[in-house]
């Protein structure tokens, strides 16, 4: 151990001034079986500092998947970066600014270094890997309560703390996740509802809105519930009212304000799951024919899960989910530019919004993964890669 005197000495030899310094001097010594193995070092930046809190981060992944960090609403990237500086791990070591220098003498405080490293977790926000979400719901989805004398399969269920094991995504993520799907929590665990059936829900509402000659914007839950209860489970009309609506309170009622997109959005999915083209025309005539009275089909409602072709005589349209598509960038490129080979900006942007990351914007995402030229006057994007002949 040094003392005060050898310290001094060395400053002699240094030839730096012992009034230019802290008065509180750090004599550093290596303990017992220091390694490097024994720690790892994560940044901590300012930008994140209040989303990782001790005890509020999770590293999720599978075995076969990159190991991503979670808080409980945002998730990053973890990438070892290297550093040509060793880091040194000083349990209570003090920096100049934690230092005051309101004692009269310098005086040597002697602290043991436990540990040691030459690199770190960088963390860069990162969007939340959620298609696999939908995958394991779909493994089992809900098709309706079981028939008298018949047992619903109990494999491949999942609770909210399965699906935190197994998708890489903060909590927040995959509750508001669930939510957009329509998921339902049904016994404890987390169901997709069989598409099919989940369209029969929205025919019973919708029928009855029609028969009831109610506003759309005003349907009765109490109501809806007596009358559609010999036809199916009320959580699961009230379900279907959640996914489709808007709930609110009036005179100590409570009424759903059905949501005119999402109605109509549904009906169409229900049009288009069978067919690999439909007449566009016609269609719109059916699709407007299926809907409530008193709301409006446009085909902008369909962005992102329908796409029109108007090259074709008759003008056509077909099926085409966003959430079908790959997840990471350039494979969702690659995909939709076997597709279409030249895409318009109107066209393509609905089918690559998502892959945005923060203050990113679908133009940069274009300018890196596409190629822009001029057709008839409109700019249109083909793929960078070169075609194979």
């Amino acid at each position: 151990m040094r003392t005060l005197e050898e310290v001094q000495a060395t400053l002699q030899i240094a030839k730096l001034k012992e009034e230019d310094l802290q008065k509180t001097i750090h004599c550093l010594s290596f303990g017992e079986n220091v390694s490097s193995a024994d720690y790892c070092l994560m940044e901590r930046t300012t930008r994140c500092a209040n989303k990782l809190k001790p005890g509020r981060v999770w590293i999720r992944g599978d075995k076969d998947e990159r190991a991503v960090l979670c808080s409980a609403d945002k998730t990053y990237d973890l990438k070892i970066a290297d550093t040509s500086n060793l880091l040194l791990f000083v349990p209570g070591c003090r920096t100049p600014d934690q230092l005051t220098n309101s004692q009269d003498s310098s005086h040597v405080t002697h602290t043991q270094i436990w540990g040691f490293c030459n690199s770190y977790w960088e963390l860069r926000k990162q969007r939340p890997k959620l298609k696999k979400l939908k995958k394991l719901l779909m493994e089992n989805p809900y098709e309706g309560p079981a028939l008298v004398g018949q047992e619903e399969s109990t494999e491949n269920r999942y609770t909210m703390q399965d699906l935190l094991e197994r998708i890489q995504a903060s909590e927040e993520e995959i509750k508001t996740q669930l939510e957009l799907i329509h998921a339902c929590h049904i016994d404890g665990y987390w169901r997709m509802l069989d598409f099919d059936y989940e369209m029969k829900l929205l025919g019973h509402v919708t029928q009855l809105v029609d028969s009831e000659s109610w506003a759309f914007n005003k349907v009765p839950l109490q109501t809806s519930l007596e009358e559609l209860a010999p036809l199916e489970p009320k959580e699961m009309i009230e379900h279907c009212l959640n996914c489709y609506g808007r709930r609110y309170t009036e005179n100590d009622k409570v009424f759903y304000a059905l949501h005119e997109d999402k109605v109509c959005r549904g009906m169409a999915l229900l049009l288009l799951q069978n067919a690999v083209k439909f007449n566009l025309r016609e269609f719109q005539e059916v699709w407007q024919q299926s809907v409530p009275e008193g709301m409006s089909t446009r085909l902008d409602q369909l962005k992102s899960v329908a796409l029109v072709d108007r090259t074709t005589r008759p003008e056509t349209i077909c099926l085409l989910r966003v959430e079908d598509l790959p997840e990471d960038t350039l494979e969702r490129f690659n995909h939709l530019f076997t597709l279409r080979e030249k895409w318009t900006e109107d066209d393509i942007t609905p089918y690559i919004q998502d892959l945005c990351g923060e203050k990113q914007t679908t133009g940069a995402l274009l300018t890196k993964y596409a190629r822009s030229s001029m057709q008839n006057g409109i700019k249109v994007f083909n793929s960078r890669r070169p075609v194979a002949t």
